[in-house]
């Protein structure tokens, strides 16, 4: 799902594709939101070659065949364009179900390179969009659609019976939702960059509302056709300032009637299990998949979700291939780019991403190759700058170290005296900042540098001694927080940085760190309040990373409450979040002492 690409070098790319890592809210206008999902696109692909001739064009794409109307089980019919290699005989077909127009979708997913290798191709809008039928309803409608479009595709006379899937973002999320319903003719598929955790990734985080992502994202798909272009004109600022959240999306244009249900559903109640995958859902997955996903991918959290839930159920594991490069959201499909942010990287971080997939077919689907000559796990570690394969992910022999939380009380800033060590705590006094919900910290983005925000006195820092060895980390990174605050309600956040020597911290992860409301500590399935100044702890998730710490550099944690627009500010009442207008200062406390350590839990790969 598109999101905010503030980065100046990244406009054009991101225009077309989400890219949720980069959320640089120092320049909090309504420029910034220009570049914001408005809806999950991919970047184009072909730039001048796919402007040749028609029938040029045509023949590389075999036998068109536009604006089909096909039924599903309601009597709702979804329109797609097909494509069908001019060969005789019939084909194996790959499925892109997409809300972002299928018009222009043939060339950016390079589609024309699947039919010369002798597939056909199916691109269709999904329900409620484009050209067909029905009310748009996010994910909800989309595992019965999938599910009727692969079986009518197999009843074709030009289809062999056998179907794949492909596509990026919610075009990922789509083929999880159908491959569930276990239609008998889906063959395998290719998920690249899908979200699937709801109060972890999108409309949530940690419990917090991601208010940044749900107004923008549900304006773009509010119509039949794109309304992303809207956003430019849309005071942000103000519009993220507005109480109760529940006015806020007629104050960005419309009413919106999922961006209410959003709201409304503030715990994981029956509205939202019909997509989110359970472990059983897992076991009913026996066809080949493919995932992929990038280090600074704002839809990290679901692809790995899916990939978890295939390595702890799946019937047969081997058939299911990971691939997770230094990439945000819209390098996933193109196979990547040298540079992300400040983090730079060798050519070898580029894969023929496109090649793997054709590779990936011709084994599932075609059956033209005896096997799919790729490792079952490879992922890229920035930092060293190389790729690492495994039998599983997280590799067998993960061990996790911990690294624990200093101070001499005074750990506010960049200028002040916390410290990160593997050594625990004794006796040490606690940490305090203050935190206004309406003067919150400005999300930043990741693989940046982050020393603007460490100069404020509500975020605390800890940073360790210059390392004499590389640390290489791998895996889901979490920090342990033992915190109190003085209200009933609150939220924490935590960041993981790598400091350079000449003093950058530039931060890692695919959200620049993650957040944990107080309220959801215990689970998603209630809300419960805090007793105020109670210890308690919260356990903040980081997501995965993939970096090598090199010897020189220094590990950094920050603490803080809030990144905004990213989170909406948690306003310290306990009231409930939708229809809250009161706002609250509240004081926090952070503890590292005996009793109550607060650590940071890295994974550190086998062989390291």
């Amino acid at each position: 799902m598109r999101s905010v690409g503030r980065d100046p070098s990244t406009v054009a790319p991101l225009r077309k594709w989400q890219s949720r890592s980069r959320t640089d809210t120092t320049h909090a206008t309504s420029s910034r939101l220009t570049n914001e999902f408005m809806g999950m696109k991919v970047v184009t692909l072909l730039v001048a070659a796919g402007l040749a001739s028609a029938s040029l064009h045509a023949q590389r794409a075999g036998v068109p065949r536009f604006g089909v109307r096909i039924p599903m089980r309601d009597g709702i019919r979804l329109v797609a364009n097909i494509w069908v290699p001019d060969t005789v005989g019939k084909h194996p077909t790959i499925l892109f179900r997409t809300p972002y127009d299928k018009t222009a979708q043939f060339r950016r997913y390079k589609a024309a390179e699947y039919v010369k290798r002798g597939y056909a191709v199916v691109i269709q809008d999904t329900r409620g969009r484009g050209d067909s039928e029905g009310d748009f309803n996010f994910y909800f409608p989309e595992a019965k659609d999938g599910y009727d479009t692969i079986e009518w595709i197999a009843a074709q006379p030009w289809s062999n019976g056998r179907v794949g899937t492909d596509g990026g973002s919610y075009l990922g999320t789509v083929q999880w939702l159908a491959a569930r319903e276990k239609p008998p003719h889906l063959a395998c598929m290719i998920a690249t960059a899908p979200s699937g955790r709801i109060f972890d990734e999108i409309p949530y985080e940690g419990g917090a509302f991601r208010m940044d992502w749900a107004l923008p994202w549900l304006n773009g798909v509010a119509g039949r056709v794109d309304q992303g272009e809207l956003a430019e004109t849309v005071a942000w600022d103000s519009v993220f300032a507005r109480r109760p959240l529940t006015l806020m999306d007629t104050a960005s244009g419309r009413p919106l009637a999922l961006y209410q249900a959003f709201l409304k559903h503030s715990t994981f109640d029956d509205y939202w299990k019909p997509i989110q995958f359970a472990p059983a859902d897992f076991a009913k997955i026996t066809i080949p998949t493919l995932t992929v996903t990038g280090w600074y991918d704002g839809d990290q959290p679901g692809a790995l979700s899916y990939w978890d839930g295939l390595e702890k159920a799946a019937p047969s594991p081997s058939s299911h291939f990971l691939i997770i490069g230094p990439w945000v959201h819209a390098h996933t499909y193109m196979g990547g780019e040298r540079k992300i942010g400040e983090i730079q990287f060798d050519s070898t971080s580029i894969l023929p991403i496109q090649q793997i997939r054709l590779a990936f077919y011709d084994w599932c689907l075609k059956g033209t190759a005896k096997s799919f000559d790729a490792p079952r796990t490879r992922t890229f570690v920035t930092g060293i700058n190389r790729w690492r394969t495994f039998d599983k992910y997280p590799a067998t022999g993960t061990t996790i170290k911990a690294f624990y939380l200093h101070s001499g009380g005074s750990a506010n800033t960049i200028d002040g005296d916390g410290r990160l060590s593997l050594e625990k705590p004794g006796a040490e006094p606690p940490d305090q900042f203050t935190y206004d919900p309406k003067k919150p910290v400005p999300a930043m983005p990741t693989a940046r540098d982050h020393r603007a925000v460490e100069r404020r006195s509500d975020v605390l820092v800890y940073t360790s001694e210059p390392l004499t060895d590389t640390l290489e980390v791998l895996g889901r990174v979490f920090v342990e927080l033992e915190a109190a605050t003085d209200g009933k309600d609150t939220d924490f956040t935590a960041k993981l940085l790598d400091v350079y020597p000449d003093g950058r911290a530039i931060a890692l992860g695919p959200h620049a760190g993650g957040v944990r409301r107080a309220r959801y500590r215990n689970g998603y399935l209630k809300e419960e309040l805090l007793t105020p100044n109670q210890p308690t702890k919260f356990s903040i998730e980081l997501f995965d990373i993939g970096h090598g710490i090199l010897p020189g550099h220094r590990l950094r944690v920050e603490i803080s409450s809030s990144a905004s627009p990213f989170y909406s500010p948690n306003q310290n009442t306990g009231n409930p979040v939708a229809t809250d207008t009161e706002w609250r200062v509240a004081r926090q406390t952070v503890f590292h002492e005996g009793a109550r350590m607060s650590r940071l839990l890295l994974p550190i790969p086998p062989n390291h």
